[in-house]
Parts: C-alpha cells; sequence; structure tokens
C-alpha cells in the first residue's frame, strides 16, 4: 500500500453512497475544528475525498458543521510532480466562501525578509507579473530592520571544462593520476568549481562571525549539493544534506559492501582494490600498484595473489590470513552476524574515524552503525546470504540515517527547503538550460472541482503532440513556467539577510533564467586580495575563474644505457618465445 492508495481508499470511503454516512457521522462526532496547512501542495484526489465530507455541509448554514480553516499560498506551489495544483487551491476557495460562506483573508506582509531582499522579491515577480502573464501576486512590505544585501558570484565559465583533447575548450590537455582523481565529464566538473567557488564565498562570510548553521545553500536538483558538501568539508566547514540521502550512496558504506562482495565473490579485483585503499587497511598506491604488477599476465586474481606471500611487498604480507578469517565468516554465518565480527575483528568503527575529518565523523559512524541495522530489518530479515545482501543494497531504496549537526551549513533543494530559512542563502547552477521536452510522459488535465480528470494522455514525445491533446499540452508548458516562477519565489524568500546567486553559464542560452531575473538586481561579490595577512589567501580567488592557465610538467627520466636497453630488449624477446635468457 503506497500513498496514492491511502488517498483513493479515503476519497472511497468518503465519498461513497453506502458507506460515506458512516465515516462521516463518526468524523461528525470528533472533529469541531478543521485546519489544513500547506493547502497549495493538496492534489485534485485529496481534495475530492475532502470535498465529499464537507460538501454534505452545503446549504446548511452552519449548524452542526465543523469550522473550517484553510491556509495557502498559490505562489508556493511547487509539488506539481506529485500532482499538487494550484488551480485546487482556488477551487477550495471558491467552495469555502461561495458554498460554506467563509471569509476570504489575505496577508502580503512578513517577519521574516529584509527590505533588500523584499524589495527584490517586489521587483521580480512584478516583472513576472507584467512580462510573462504572471497572477496571483501583490506587492510585499516587512518588519524586518535590517537593510540586508543581494550577491552575485562570479560566473563559472563552460570553457573551464577539460576537454581540450576533444575540442571542446581551447585550452591545453590535463594530465589526470587515475590513482587518486577521479575521471570527470564536463558537466561534473563545472559544478566542482561553482561548489569550490561557493565554498570560498560562505568561508569569507563565517570569518565575519557567522555560524555555519545560519547558511543555507539551496539548488533546484540534488546533484550541485554533494560537490559543495565535499568543497566545504576540504576547507573544515560542516556542512549536511537535509533530505534522504542513499544508504549506499555513502562512502564509508560502499567500502564495507565492496568487502562483502569481494569475500563472496574472491575474483572482483576492483572491489578488493577498493578494500585496500580504505580505512580498513589504508594501503598505499605502490601496494596496489604492486599487486597490479604480479597479476599482469591474468592469471589468477589479486585475492589469490595475497596468498603468496613471497613475492608480496613487505606491507602486504600479512592480509591473507585476515581476509581469509573474514571469509570464512561470511561463508558461514548470516549477513549480520558475520559483519559485527568484522566490525570487531578489524576495529571498523575507529579505523573510519581516525582518518574521517571532524565535521564528518558522527555521520561516518551513523552510517556504518545503520548498515549493521540494514542487515537486519532489510526485506524483513530475509536477506540470509550476504550475497543477496549485497544486492539488494545495491539496487538502493535504503535511506541513510539523518545526519545530527546542531551547527552545520544545510544543503537542500529547493523543494526540501520550503518553511525554512536562514540569515544567509545562497542558489547554486541559478542560469540552467532550459528543459527539453519530455518523452513517453503522460498528460494529466483534472480541474480541481471535477471528481475525475477531463483528458488523460499517453504522450510519446511532446514535441509532436496529437491535435486533441495540443490545448492541454499548451496548458501544461504554461502551468510549467509558473511553478517555475513559484520555486524562483519560494527561494528567495528563504533568506532573512542575504541572498547570493551562482550560476554555470549554460549550454543553451535560457530565454528567463533566474540568473537573468536576478543579476541585475545584486551585486558583484568582491573578492579579498591575496596576501600574507588573508587567511584565505590560497582559497580567495574562485578556482576556475578567467586569468592564468594552470600547467603541468612531466618529469624527464634519465636515459637507460645503450648496452642495458638492449639486454632488456633481448630478454623481453626470450620471454616471448619461452626460451631461459641465463642459456641464451
Amino acid at each position: 500500500v503506497d500513498m496514492n492508495d491511502v488517498e483513493r481508499a479515503a476519497l472511497v470511503l468518503l465519498g461513497d453512497p453506502v458507506l460515506s454516512g458512516w465515516v462521516q457521522q463518526r468524523l461528525d462526532a470528533r472533529i469541531r475544528h478543521l485546519l489544513i496547512d500547506e493547502f497549495q501542495d493538496t492534489n485534485p484526489l485529496q481534495w475530492q475525498a475532502l470535498l465529499s465530507w464537507l460538501g454534505s455541509y452545503a446549504g446548511s448554514g452552519g449548524g452542526s458543521a465543523p469550522s473550517v480553516f484553510i491556509v495557502g499560498d498559490p505562489k508556493q506551489s511547487i509539488y506539481r510532480f506529485r500532482r499538487a495544483e494550484p488551480q485546487v487551491f482556488k477551487a477550495a476557495l471558491a467552495f469555502v466562501h461561495d458554498v460554506l460562506g467563509g471569509d476570504l483573508l489575505s496577508c502580503d506582509h512578513t517577519r521574516r525578509n529584509a527590505s533588500r531582499i523584499i524589495n527584490t522579491v517586489n521587483t521580480t515577480m512584478q516583472a513576472a507579473v507584467d512580462g510573462d502573464g504572471y497572477t496571483g501576486f501583490r506587492a510585499h512590505t516587512t518588519s524586518s530592520d535590517a537593510a540586508g544585501q543581494v550577491f552575485r558570484l562570479l560566473p563559472i565559465a563552460r570553457a573551464n571544462a577539460p576537454g581540450a583533447a576533444t575540442g571542446l575548450s581551447g585550452s591545453l590537455p590535463e594530465w589526470r593520476d587515475s590513482l587518486t582523481v577521479p575521471r570527470e565529464v564536463p558537466e561534473e566538473t563545472l559544478r566542482t568549481l561553482e561548489a569550490r567557488q561557493a565554498a570560498r564565498w560562505i568561508a569569507l562570510q563565517l570569518q565575519q562571525g557567522l555560524r555555519p548553521k545560519d547558511v543555507m545553500a539551496l539548488s533546484r536538483k540534488r546533484a550541485g549539493l554533494s560537490p559543495l558538501q565535499d568543497e566545504l568539508r576540504s576547507l573544515g566547514i560542516a556542512a549536511r544534506i537535509g533530505e534522504k540521502t542513499e544508504l549506499i550512496d555513502c562512502c564509508e558504506v560502499q567500502d564495507i559492501v565492496a568487502l562483502l562482495d569481494v569475500l563472496v565473490s574472491p575474483q572482483h579485483d576492483l572491489s578488493l582494490a577498493r578494500v585496500l585503499k580504505s580505512p580498513l587497511f589504508g594501503l598505499p598506491d605502490e601496494a596496489l600498484v604492486d599487486i597490479a604488477t604480479l597479476k599482469a599476465d591474468g592469471s589468477t586474481s589479486w585475492f589469490d595473489l595475497l596468498q603468496n606471500q613471497e613475492q608480496l611487498m613487505p606491507i602486504l604480507r600479512g592480509l591473507s590470513a585476515i581476509l581469509m578469517r573474514w571469509k570464512g565468516w561470511v561463508d558461514q554465518l548470516p549477513p549480520h552476524d558475520a559483519l559485527q565480527a568484522i566490525y570487531t575483528d578489524g576495529d571498523v568503527l575507529a579505523r573510519f574515524a581516525q582518518v574521517a575529518p571532524a565535521v564528518q565523523r558522527d555521520a561516518v559512524l551513523a552510517n556504518l552503525r545503520a548498515l549493521l541495522g540494514v542487515s537486519l530489518q532489510l526485506g524483513g530479515g530475509r536477506f540470509a546470504t550476504p550475497y543477496t545482501l549485497v544486492r539488494a543494497l545495491k539496487a538502493g531504496g535504503v535511506q541513510a540515517p539523518a545526519a545530527v549537526l546542531d551547527d552545520a551549513v544545510r544543503l537542500l533543494t529547493v523543494h526540501g527547503a520550503k518553511g525554512l530559512e536562514a540569515r544567509i542563502v545562497l542558489l547554486l547552477d541559478t542560469d540552467a538550460s532550459p528543459r527539453n521536452s519530455d518523452t513517453m510522459s503522460v498528460l494529466v488535465d483534472w480541474p480541481g472541482e471535477a471528481m475525475v480528470p477531463r483528458k488523460f494522455v499517453f504522450m510519446a514525445s511532446e514535441s509532436r503532440p496529437p491535435a486533441c491533446a495540443a490545448d492541454t499540452l499548451q496548458m501544461e508548458v504554461a502551468e510549467r513556467q509558473r511553478e517555475e516562477l513559484n520555486a524562483l519565489y519560494v527561494a528567495i524568500t528563504r533568506a532573512k539577510d542575504t541572498l547570493a546567486i551562482s550560476s554555470i553559464e549554460p549550454g543553451k542560452t535560457p530565454e528567463h533564467s533566474w540568473w537573468a531575473r536576478l543579476s541585475p538586481l545584486a551585486d558583484a561579490v568582491e573578492w579579498p586580495a591575496a596576501g600574507p595577512g588573508n587567511q584565505l589567501n590560497e582559497t580567495a580567488a574562485p578556482h576556475g575563474t578567467p586569468g592564468t592557465p594552470e600547467t603541468f610538467f612531466v618529469k624527464d627520466l634519465p636515459l637507460a644505457h645503450v648496452d642495458i636497453a638492449l639486454l632488456a630488449t633481448k630478454n623481453e624477446a626470450n620471454a616471448v618465445a619461452g626460451v631461459d635468457s641465463e642459456t641464451s
């Protein structure tokens, strides 16, 4: 049973001709006052369930009807992906006012936002009213005495992304150490550059006496939050993503799952490489290179190579005994018992706590403990083997425990931030490319006052709609544009004192992006000059902005002596031919 089933069941109970009288009589006996908050997030199905109950009081002149108080703001309707529609709010408003004889109370005054923030809201939304046909906005006022600030960070130029080797940019190709530097596509690298600049701007704000909990960073997509979290942690600033995170997406959990993976399937060399590099063993790159060199012929796995102690460098000797002991537990014990034994024998929690940054340590330990609990609870405890547990974890769907950090920068999507506030709000990726047309989607036309949808269309491609769906698609596109403006309104009004916007140069120029609407109203950020007296002299200037290109140098190796080179060539030829070098 999911949420849609619950909503449908409520509608049946409250609207069925046979059942509804019995259910409504019990509701009337227990409920005298009905308060519904955040009503703009209501979908048509939910409203029809309520209407089935409240509609029975139509024309009763009050009587025994419960008092109804509905609170909502159509400008904050940003959940259309789960069918929440502003027109449902309008239908409810008309019903309460016209049918139940209720009053309409409006408020455009706030105590949250500083004057500069409210002026930005008024200017931006009024421009949308004049230029985009946006409706329902009236100028706001505030009780705050703070003046407020609005800043814009330097846009991250798309030319900074790697790709010179394929002609994607004009810069020189950069060498990447594949053992320490992950491979990134240009879009991921641009997010990293934006996150690095944003993290350094946040660090400057904290140097002025603010606390990390005073800062909130918002992104329209979750993909932009993890790079910022990493950059903040590299500067020693506590940060947490305030929304649900998959347990398997946590690095420390991936290390343990890789361990289970290789103990179940010893041929998985990549999983073993991750385990050896992880805090479980903490081996240097040289040790991994030594194993890879021994396996140059591809005859055996890394796991088997570790059993041959004579060929290994000293730091690798003794690992086979540990891995074989753990493999015995995994082969014989249930997943939880095997994990608990490994945690105790390998002092796992202490090893990870030792290497984790202080701002990250509690979350790392909480995730590792959660993995133990999941091994008992996942699927009702039916995962009797480590293999099925590993497969279930990799499939996703298991949430990591919420990080409890009282003083940390909050990283949220705009949807997750609704109802929250912070002294400083930083908006990421405000110049995103326009949304592409959907394919294989569903188009629903369901007015708030209707019991059922008027139209339900399976769309193969929105760029080529059938004639019968053209008008409905046009209305859908208009509602998407309105929701985009609603999200901008929600994002701006989270800021109490300071609003900052950040952007990446878009691949396709959007017609009316958030950056285009807000940047003329914002002041450019002035970075402090680098110097010995500046604590951020290495980080004040944003990385990846136009300037002197980064260079790298390849070390010159000494030339081998001719005789040595000839001997090496001869030995290699003999090895290929199967001839003993000493006798040839």
